[in-house]
């Protein structure tokens, strides 16, 4: 069975590149082990959005009096909320199915194994293997959960975010090990239903790798919403043999155990680069990645790899960049590579997080002269009508050229409002074309403005 395009792996990095080299006219098909869309779509992305969704309407519920609106009755069905989340995930990924039908992309399930020669052995649930040849190969078989010697999971007490999402019954405590974006959602997404959580982060701020007003910011709206935070801590160990589990904790003034009915282990993750053959073919790797140059091109000619199997931001969106550059570079188009210091990051929890470019500290170790605006949404007329006035943007220009370096934002729908940073940075566009761009009142976007006017000693309303 020859292609042209054989894609391994059907997450947003695959199956958009698959599409994409479809309208390209490539003959094209796609190799997946499980569910179309992979783990965003499945287990990731999508499914926690709509836990998070359920939690907010929640919160609301329990704030009604805030609003003037009086609500006697109400409560949660745990079984409910985790159903309309796999709900959600299962019209996506069929979803993704028409789009491969749509794109007449031949869709293969199986488990895929990279060969000499541009080819790829498929074995399927019975065991049967079927060789499909390619001139081009794309591997991008993402990543999973990653264990730490000293917190195996077991999938019962000591759980990975794929089982914190199916839980079959809502647990009374829970510790959370991290403090990136999986971790803090599902902190939210728990505390919000009822849960007595505890985060546990080994780095001095959680949400370590935001700007650390942010972190500083977010570290109090988590402890305002009660949920518990131990900074400059690490899980030792674990004991699971009672009913729930123990967890030796070390914090700067010794060792604490804390128990709770599960641990939610948010360590990170491990890219999938194991047993798909790369050693036969004799593709490159370092630590843990498949090593590519910038259109995604293996050291082996015909062979490609995207996504969080390579080195850079493990994000859905950069794998589907990732993969729309490689096969627009194979089809002969002029390609620009991929700019990864632009590149938005989100976080999903109450307040939302997000963020583009260089922190206000990283703008200084590089030597920038900078200049720093803020603005609160407390001063914000749209976040305080719709009752979310936590939260702020920051903005950091060069204070030489009025380049924007950097954007960082904390608050309601900060998400959706994080590409007018991205978008302006692509376009080289300075502090003082966004001061004169006019933002509609009332909205979240004006906070923007009124940040990048503070940066230049111009803002009104603080």
């Amino acid at each position: 069975m020859k292609y042209d395009v054989i894609v391994l792996g059907s997450g947003p990095g695959g199956y958009v590149t698959a599409i994409r080299a479809s309208q390209l006219g490539f003959k094209v098909a796609i190799v997946e082990k499980e569910s179309l869309g992979g783990i965003c779509l499945n287990w990731g992305c999508i499914p926690t959005k709509a836990l998070l969704k359920s939690a907010q309407v929640f919160d609301y519920l329990k704030h009604a009096s805030d609003y003037g609106l009086t609500v006697n009755e109400f409560d949660k069905d745990f079984g409910a909320v985790i159903a309309r989340s796999r709900s959600v995930a299962e019209g996506m990924s069929k979803g993704v199915q028409f789009l491969m039908k749509k794109n007449k992309i031949e869709v293969i399930y199986g488990t895929g194994k990279v060969k000499p020669g541009k080819k790829i052995d498929v074995s399927d649930k019975d065991g049967k293997t079927t060789e499909l040849s390619a001139d081009h190969i794309i591997i991008a078989t993402g990543a999973r959960s990653r264990e730490l010697p000293n917190l195996p999971q077991d999938g019962k007490k000591v759980i990975g975010y794929r089982q914190a999402m199916v839980l079959p019954e809502q647990p009374k405590s829970m510790i959370v090990v991290g403090s990136g974006a999986i971790g803090v959602e599902f902190a939210h997404f728990y505390n919000s239903m009822g849960t007595k959580v505890t985060i546990v982060e080994f780095m001095p701020n959680v949400v370590p790798v935001e700007d650390e007003d942010v972190s500083k910011q977010f570290e109090r709206s988590l402890k305002k919403a009660g949920i518990t935070v131990m900074t400059n801590s690490s899980v030792e160990k674990v004991d699971t043999s009672g009913e729930g589990v123990k967890a030796t904790v070390k914090t700067q003034k010794g060792e604490e155990i804390l128990e709770a009915d599960i641990v939610l282990s948010a360590v990170g993750i491990k890219s999938n680069i194991e047993n798909i053959g790369l050693e036969e073919v004799g593709i490159a790797t370092d630590r843990d990645k498949i090593m590519v140059n910038k259109y995604y091109q293996t050291n082996v000619p015909g062979y490609y790899a995207i996504g969080d199997v390579v080195p850079g931001q493990a994000l859905a969106h950069v794998a589907s960049a990732e993969g729309i550059l490689c096969v627009e570079k194979i089809a002969g188009l002029h390609v620009e590579p991929l700019d990864y210091g632009n590149i938005p990051g989100c976080t999903y929890a109450t307040p939302e997080i997000a963020s583009v470019g260089l922190t206000e500290k990283a703008a200084k170790e590089k030597g920038y002269d900078i200049k720093v605006g803020k603005f609160p949404f407390s001063a914000s007329g749209k976040a305080k009508a719709s009752g979310n006035s936590d939260g702020f943007v920051k903005v950091i220009f060069d204070a030489k050229y009025g380049e924007w370096l950097g954007c960082h934002m904390i608050g309601a729908g900060v998400t959706d409002m994080i590409a007018e940073a991205v978008v302006a940075r692509k376009l080289e566009t300075t502090g003082h074309e966004i001061i004169k761009s006019v933002h509609p009142h009332p909205t979240m976007s004006e906070a923007i403005m009124e940040a990048a006017a503070a940066a230049y000693d111009e803002v009104i309303h603080i």
